[in-house]
């Protein structure tokens, strides 16, 4: 079994998706408040032990020309603090345009005009780990 977990990291909201069992398909999961402490490393631990997660990518915000920017260094800072609450292997995948493809997936399947941000944010890591999949990158490693 290969099961993926993408984490789409903001400064306020963390977007979750998750892979199916064979590796194949990303759907998004759950949206998770960014506070300060521990709590939502304990809230990932406890759905990669649920999930049976083998690998966790995590979107990095890269610029334009590729280059990090103020918000990988959050990014990186969170995946610190998590690394420390979970023994899951942790990747990182460019996620450059991934919002604006999830907000163009959810015009076209919802009936509101401005989908709500946590829907926004889930499938913003489901945009992204689907692009992990799809790039065949676990088979390179």
């Amino acid at each position: 079994m290969t099961r993926y977990l993408a984490l789409d990291v903001g400064e306020e909201r963390i977007g979750v998706a998750i892979s199916d069992e064979l590796g194949m398909l990303a759907r998004p999961l759950t949206v998770l408040a960014r506070v300060a402490g521990p709590s939502s490393f304990h809230e990932l631990a406890e759905i990669i032990r649920r999930e049976g997660v083998t690998r966790i990518v995590v979107g990095l915000p890269l610029r334009e020309d590729r280059t990090a920017g103020k918000q990988v260094a959050s990014t990186e800072a969170y995946v610190r603090g998590l690394s420390e609450h979970v023994q899951t292997p942790i990747v990182y995948w460019d996620e450059r345009y991934s919002t604006d493809r999830a907000r163009d997936i959810l015009r076209e399947t919802s009936r509101r005009n401005r989908p709500a941000r946590d829907d926004l944010d889930a499938v913003a890591a489901a945009v992204i780990l689907q692009d992990y999949i799809d790039s065949g990158a676990e088979e390179q490693t």
